[in-house]
């Protein structure tokens, strides 16, 4: 009789204990475009801009979130960096598109060449009118931008899902 209200103690302990409810990013694959890739070797945008201050371009894998897609073809896709701005990626070659719209806020694996560059105002309003972005915005672009281009061979797009994940207490 000691033993079953001992053993019924130290259940409701358990059960009365505080939870904590931590948050895990599940991801499922929207699509793979262009060159077989996968996240062997990949590295953090971090690594990657200190690994371009030492050079001109790199050859490298990164994953980022999606910010917008060229609504008209799907022929390039801003990431955002660490410190809020966004990197331009394009497709080798034109050979692959990624989908058009519905793409921001999922991630994106890349492989290929990053460089920093500087785009002229002209692809600036381009880039603008691709992503239609209204006429006051795109009349309102008049200098030239120092960015990072990235020159992707390979995409894989993840929808990134929030999976709750419940632990029992200290």
């Amino acid at each position: 009789m000691k033993k079953l209200l001992f053993l019924s103690c130290v259940l409701f302990a358990f059960a009365c204990s505080p939870q904590n409810k931590s948050e895990e990013k599940t991801a499922e694959i929207v699509g793979k475009y262009g060159a077989e890739i996968t996240e062997d070797g990949m590295i953090s945008v971090d690594d990657m801009v200190a690994k371009l201050s030492k050079s001109d371009s790199i050859m490298v894998k990164v994953k980022g979130e999606i910010t917008a897609t060229c609504a008209m073809k799907g022929c390039w896709m801003n990431l955002v960096m660490p410190n809020g701005e966004e990197m331009r990626v394009t497709f080798k070659d034109y050979a692959f598109f990624v989908p058009k719209e519905g793409m921001e806020g999922n991630e994106a694996l890349i492989e290929g060449v990053v460089t920093r560059t500087v785009t002229d105002v002209e692809t600036l309003k381009h880039y603008a009118e691709d992503a239609g972005k209204p006429q006051s915005i795109i009349d309102a672009i008049t200098e030239a931008k120092e960015e990072l281009a990235f020159e992707a061979s390979g995409v894989i797009i993840y929808k990134t899902q929030v999976a709750e994940e419940v632990t029992t207490g200290e």
